[in-house]
Protein backbone atom coordinates (compact mmCIF):
# COMPACT_ATOMS: atom_id res chain seq x y z
CA UNK A 1 0.00 0.00 0.00
CA UNK A 2 1.12 3.56 -0.70
CA UNK A 3 0.47 4.60 2.91
CA UNK A 4 2.71 1.83 4.26
CA UNK A 5 5.50 2.65 1.80
CA UNK A 6 5.30 6.31 2.79
CA UNK A 7 5.19 5.65 6.54
CA UNK A 8 7.83 2.94 6.87
CA UNK A 9 10.98 4.98 6.06
CA UNK A 10 10.00 7.60 8.64
CA UNK A 11 9.72 4.94 11.36
CA UNK A 12 13.07 3.23 10.73
CA UNK A 13 14.99 5.50 13.16
CA UNK A 14 12.27 4.83 15.74
CA UNK A 15 12.72 1.09 15.18
CA UNK A 16 16.40 1.32 16.14
CA UNK A 17 15.59 2.99 19.44
CA UNK A 18 12.49 0.95 20.27
CA UNK A 19 14.15 -2.39 19.55
CA UNK A 20 17.07 -1.52 21.81
CA UNK A 21 14.97 -0.14 24.67
CA UNK A 22 12.41 -2.91 24.25
CA UNK A 23 15.19 -5.47 24.56
CA UNK A 24 16.38 -3.74 27.72
CA UNK A 25 12.89 -3.92 29.15
CA UNK A 26 12.54 -7.59 28.21
CA UNK A 27 15.91 -8.35 29.81
CA UNK A 28 14.85 -6.54 32.97
CA UNK A 29 11.60 -8.50 33.21
CA UNK A 30 13.50 -11.75 32.72
CA UNK A 31 16.05 -10.77 35.37
CA UNK A 32 13.22 -10.02 37.81
CA UNK A 33 11.76 -13.50 37.30
CA UNK A 34 8.66 -12.69 35.24
CA UNK A 35 7.33 -15.19 32.71
CA UNK A 36 7.36 -14.38 28.99
CA UNK A 37 3.70 -13.35 28.85
CA UNK A 38 4.12 -10.58 31.42
CA UNK A 39 6.40 -8.25 29.42
CA UNK A 40 4.75 -9.06 26.09
CA UNK A 41 1.23 -8.40 27.40
CA UNK A 42 2.37 -5.23 29.17
CA UNK A 43 4.02 -4.01 25.97
CA UNK A 44 0.87 -4.84 24.01
CA UNK A 45 -1.71 -3.32 26.34
CA UNK A 46 0.16 -0.54 28.18
CA UNK A 47 2.50 0.68 25.42
CA UNK A 48 4.12 3.40 27.51
CA UNK A 49 7.83 2.68 27.75
CA UNK A 50 8.76 4.64 30.86
CA UNK A 51 5.62 3.47 32.67
CA UNK A 52 6.37 -0.13 31.81
CA UNK A 53 9.78 0.14 33.45
CA UNK A 54 8.14 1.72 36.50
CA UNK A 55 5.49 -1.04 36.56
CA UNK A 56 8.20 -3.62 37.19
CA UNK A 57 8.75 -2.22 40.68
CA UNK A 58 5.01 -1.70 41.19
CA UNK A 59 4.41 -5.40 40.59
CA UNK A 60 7.12 -6.34 43.06
CA UNK A 61 6.04 -3.92 45.79
CA UNK A 62 3.02 -3.79 48.10
CA UNK A 63 -0.39 -3.50 46.42
CA UNK A 64 -1.34 0.17 46.21
CA UNK A 65 -3.72 0.86 43.27
CA UNK A 66 -4.24 4.55 44.12
CA UNK A 67 -0.52 5.29 44.10
CA UNK A 68 -0.10 3.26 40.90
CA UNK A 69 -2.90 5.21 39.21
CA UNK A 70 -1.51 8.57 40.27
CA UNK A 71 2.01 7.63 39.20
CA UNK A 72 0.79 6.46 35.78
CA UNK A 73 -1.20 9.67 35.36
CA UNK A 74 1.77 11.87 36.23
CA UNK A 75 4.30 9.95 34.12
CA UNK A 76 2.04 10.12 31.06
CA UNK A 77 0.43 13.52 31.69
CA UNK A 78 2.17 14.97 28.63
CA UNK A 79 -0.13 12.85 26.44
CA UNK A 80 -3.06 15.01 27.57
CA UNK A 81 -1.48 18.10 26.06
CA UNK A 82 -0.19 16.91 22.72
CA UNK A 83 -3.12 14.54 22.37
CA UNK A 84 -5.47 17.52 22.26
CA UNK A 85 -3.47 19.02 19.42
CA UNK A 86 -4.12 15.90 17.31
CA UNK A 87 -7.91 15.92 17.58
CA UNK A 88 -8.18 17.96 14.40
CA UNK A 89 -5.98 15.53 12.47
CA UNK A 90 -7.95 12.56 13.80
CA UNK A 91 -11.33 14.03 12.78
CA UNK A 92 -13.45 11.98 10.35
CA UNK A 93 -11.13 8.96 10.46
CA UNK A 94 -13.85 6.53 11.55
CA UNK A 95 -12.68 3.28 13.12
CA UNK A 96 -9.03 4.32 12.88
CA UNK A 97 -9.46 7.12 15.42
CA UNK A 98 -9.71 4.96 18.61
CA UNK A 99 -6.57 3.03 17.67
CA UNK A 100 -4.63 6.21 16.85
CA UNK A 101 -5.56 7.62 20.26
CA UNK A 102 -4.55 4.42 22.06
CA UNK A 103 -1.28 3.89 20.16
CA UNK A 104 -0.08 7.50 20.33
CA UNK A 105 3.41 7.89 21.77
CA UNK A 106 5.98 10.67 21.61
CA UNK A 107 7.58 9.31 18.45
CA UNK A 108 4.30 8.69 16.58
CA UNK A 109 3.11 12.15 17.55
CA UNK A 110 6.32 13.70 16.22
CA UNK A 111 5.89 12.00 12.84
CA UNK A 112 2.12 12.34 12.44
CA UNK A 113 2.07 15.99 13.47
CA UNK A 114 4.87 17.15 11.19
CA UNK A 115 5.12 14.73 8.25
CA UNK A 116 4.29 16.01 4.78
CA UNK A 117 1.95 13.31 3.56
CA UNK A 118 1.95 12.90 -0.24
CA UNK A 119 -1.29 13.97 -1.89
CA UNK A 120 -1.93 10.50 -3.32
CA UNK A 121 -1.61 8.85 0.15
CA UNK A 122 -4.60 8.52 2.46
CA UNK A 123 -3.95 10.55 5.63
CA UNK A 124 -5.74 8.13 7.95
CA UNK A 125 -3.93 5.05 6.70
CA UNK A 126 -0.58 6.86 6.82
CA UNK A 127 -1.00 7.80 10.50
CA UNK A 128 -2.35 4.33 11.29
CA UNK A 129 0.72 2.62 9.83
CA UNK A 130 3.07 4.99 11.66
CA UNK A 131 1.40 4.14 14.98
CA UNK A 132 1.11 0.44 14.16
CA UNK A 133 4.75 0.05 13.13
CA UNK A 134 6.10 1.95 16.14
CA UNK A 135 3.97 -0.08 18.52
CA UNK A 136 5.10 -3.41 17.09
CA UNK A 137 8.76 -2.36 17.13
CA UNK A 138 8.40 -2.01 20.89
CA UNK A 139 6.53 -5.29 21.31
CA UNK A 140 9.06 -7.16 19.17
CA UNK A 141 11.99 -5.66 21.07
CA UNK A 142 10.42 -6.62 24.39
CA UNK A 143 9.84 -10.23 23.31
CA UNK A 144 13.35 -10.49 21.88
CA UNK A 145 14.90 -9.08 25.05
CA UNK A 146 13.14 -11.61 27.28
CA UNK A 147 14.13 -14.52 25.01
CA UNK A 148 17.74 -13.37 24.83
CA UNK A 149 17.79 -12.93 28.61
CA UNK A 150 17.47 -16.68 29.06
CA UNK A 151 20.45 -17.35 26.79
CA UNK A 152 22.97 -14.88 28.19
CA UNK A 153 25.93 -16.59 29.88
CA UNK A 154 26.44 -13.71 32.34
CA UNK A 155 24.39 -12.08 35.08
CA UNK A 156 21.98 -9.29 34.11
CA UNK A 157 22.02 -7.82 37.60
CA UNK A 158 21.83 -4.03 37.42
CA UNK A 159 20.01 -3.93 34.06
CA UNK A 160 17.27 -1.87 35.73
CA UNK A 161 19.67 1.10 35.55
CA UNK A 162 18.94 1.37 31.81
CA UNK A 163 15.93 3.65 32.36
CA UNK A 164 17.93 5.92 34.67
CA UNK A 165 20.69 6.04 32.06
CA UNK A 166 18.18 6.87 29.33
CA UNK A 167 16.73 9.85 31.19
CA UNK A 168 20.21 10.98 32.22
CA UNK A 169 21.34 11.08 28.59
CA UNK A 170 18.20 13.02 27.59
CA UNK A 171 18.81 15.48 30.44
CA UNK A 172 22.48 15.97 29.50
CA UNK A 173 21.57 16.45 25.83
CA UNK A 174 19.09 19.15 26.83
CA UNK A 175 21.53 20.75 29.27
CA UNK A 176 24.34 20.96 26.72
CA UNK A 177 22.10 22.38 23.98
CA UNK A 178 23.45 25.52 22.31
CA UNK A 179 20.24 27.41 23.13
CA UNK A 180 21.51 27.58 26.72
CA UNK A 181 19.09 28.87 29.32
CA UNK A 182 15.98 28.23 27.22
CA UNK A 183 16.62 24.50 27.21
CA UNK A 184 18.17 24.33 30.67
CA UNK A 185 15.32 26.03 32.54
CA UNK A 186 12.88 23.06 32.37
CA UNK A 187 15.62 20.70 33.51
CA UNK A 188 16.50 22.96 36.45
CA UNK A 189 12.83 23.15 37.44
CA UNK A 190 12.58 19.36 37.38
CA UNK A 191 15.74 18.82 39.42
CA UNK A 192 14.85 21.41 42.06
CA UNK A 193 11.24 20.18 42.34
CA UNK A 194 12.40 16.58 42.76
CA UNK A 195 15.08 17.54 45.28
CA UNK A 196 12.62 19.58 47.35
CA UNK A 197 10.04 16.78 47.43
CA UNK A 198 12.76 14.24 48.23
CA UNK A 199 13.72 16.28 51.30
CA UNK A 200 10.12 16.84 52.40
CA UNK A 201 8.52 13.46 51.64
CA UNK A 202 11.47 11.06 51.72
CA UNK A 203 12.74 8.60 49.12
CA UNK A 204 9.69 6.31 49.33
CA UNK A 205 7.00 8.94 48.66
CA UNK A 206 8.56 11.81 46.72
CA UNK A 207 7.77 10.65 43.16
CA UNK A 208 4.10 11.63 42.86
CA UNK A 209 4.42 14.97 44.72
CA UNK A 210 7.41 15.91 42.57
CA UNK A 211 5.52 15.15 39.34
CA UNK A 212 2.54 17.20 40.52
CA UNK A 213 4.81 20.07 41.55
CA UNK A 214 6.61 20.02 38.19
CA UNK A 215 3.33 20.24 36.26
CA UNK A 216 2.14 23.12 38.44
CA UNK A 217 5.44 24.97 38.05
CA UNK A 218 5.54 24.49 34.28
CA UNK A 219 2.00 25.87 33.95
CA UNK A 220 2.77 28.85 36.21
CA UNK A 221 6.11 29.61 34.54
CA UNK A 222 4.97 29.06 30.97
CA UNK A 223 4.99 32.81 30.08
CA UNK A 224 8.60 33.05 31.29
CA UNK A 225 9.63 29.92 29.37
CA UNK A 226 7.89 31.21 26.24
CA UNK A 227 9.81 34.50 26.59
CA UNK A 228 13.08 32.55 26.75
CA UNK A 229 12.10 30.68 23.60
CA UNK A 230 11.25 33.91 21.77
CA UNK A 231 14.53 35.50 22.86
CA UNK A 232 16.53 32.45 21.78
CA UNK A 233 14.82 32.36 18.37
CA UNK A 234 15.45 36.08 17.87
CA UNK A 235 19.10 35.66 18.83
CA UNK A 236 19.46 32.74 16.44
CA UNK A 237 17.90 34.72 13.59
CA UNK A 238 20.24 37.66 14.33
CA UNK A 239 23.29 35.37 14.23
CA UNK A 240 22.21 33.92 10.90
CA UNK A 241 21.61 37.39 9.43
CA UNK A 242 24.98 38.54 10.73
CA UNK A 243 26.76 35.61 9.11
CA UNK A 244 24.96 36.19 5.82
CA UNK A 245 25.76 39.91 5.83
CA UNK A 246 29.38 39.21 6.68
Amino acid sequence: MKALRAAFPLTVPIAAGFLFLGCSYGLLMHAKGFAFLYPVCMAYFIFAGSMEFVTVNLLLSAFNPVAAFMLALMVNARHLFYGLSMLGRFRNLGWKKPYLIFAMCDESFAINSSARIPEDVDRGWFMLFVSLLNRWYWIAGTALGWLVGGLLPFSTKGIEFVLTALFLVIFLDQWMDRDGMRRRAPGMIGVLASLGCLIVFGSERFMIPSMVLMIVLFVMLRPYLDDLKTTANAGGAANINGEVNA
